[in-house]
């Protein structure tokens, strides 16, 4: 008996052996054409600026209101995407409760194939390292890159960098502005295994320099770096990991108002640096 397909495959590690050049066989585009095929939906684009809302908080936050509308063009078989008016900005698009590297890009994809030109991330975040009491923000420049779904877009690296500098940097620029809330600028670190958050991966973690730890940020910042997308993300540092009672306060609306005006700061920035280029 041939016992070929059962040895393990010393070439198909996750960090090797990939021609991150070549494009993909399976593209968005074809999904969604299915999708709306299948589903008899219009082409319709999202909006420009769309949000990533790992916890649900904003989007519970928006149909509680009554601020959220469905997006009747949204063609994922996996997600619904609310539209809302940001003051100031515009119409934003949101999808709620895409957790972890895989969803999140998966749902990148899909959004800047329909018509996104900006997609900001806003993901609850376990402190690593303390620099004052929590809830507060950390606009993520660099993103440790434990999880698998970034080594599929970029060679194997400690980090994932946030693909464009001068974008985030106005974005900071607009986020130190915000009354009343506080923002950092630094790394995280982002896992696939939020419960495998030992304590030697902790201090590894902050030995690094990381701030907080999430789940997202390496795949989308590797994402924006090979396909050229904006890409915006921040750690909403709410916890440090359940380590005393009374843990996970993000403040008002459950974070939701705060993380609006995250979100329209990271629009403006783009807007800025839009205007400057």
């Amino acid at each position: 008996m041939d016992d070929k397909p059962h040895r393990a495959e010393s070439a198909w590690p996750i960090v090797s052996v990939k021609d991150h050049e070549a494009p993909s066989v399976f593209r968005p585009e074809a999904l969604l054409r299915e999708a709306r095929r299948q589903r008899q939906l219009p082409l319709v684009a999202v909006p420009e600026i769309c949000m990533l809302d790992p916890d649900g908080d904003v989007v519970r936050h928006l149909k509680r209101t009554g601020a959220g509308r469905i997006h009747e063009g949204w063609a994922c078989y996996h997600t619904e995407l609310l539209a809302f008016d940001l003051d100031g900005i515009g119409e934003i698009g949101i999808v709620g409760c895409a957790v972890g590297a895989p969803f999140a890009v998966l749902v990148a994809e899909q959004l800047f194939a329909s018509g996104c030109r900006l997609l900001v991330s806003v993901t609850s975040a376990g402190q690593i390292t303390p620099i004052g009491p929590t809830p507060y923000f950390v606009l993520i420049d660099r993103a440790l890159r434990d999880e698998g779904t970034s080594y599929h877009y970029l060679p194997g690296s400690t980090f994932a960098e946030a693909p464009d500098t001068s974008l985030l940097a106005h974005v900071e620029q607009a986020g130190r502005a915000l009354p009343g809330i506080t923002l950092h600028r630094g790394a995280t670190w982002t896992t696939d295994a939020p419960y495998r958050e030992t304590e030697a991966a902790i201090a590894r973690a902050r030995d690094l320099g990381t701030l907080a730890v999430e789940m997202e940020a390496a795949a989308l910042y590797a994402f924006g770096a090979t396909s050229g997308r904006p890409v915006v993300c921040f750690a909403h540092v709410t916890n440090a990991m359940a380590q005393t009672e009374g843990d996970f306060e993000k403040g008002e609306a459950d974070g939701a108002k705060a993380t609006l005006a995250v979100v329209a700061a990271a629009a403006r920035g783009w807007s800025a640096t839009s205007t400057a280029s």
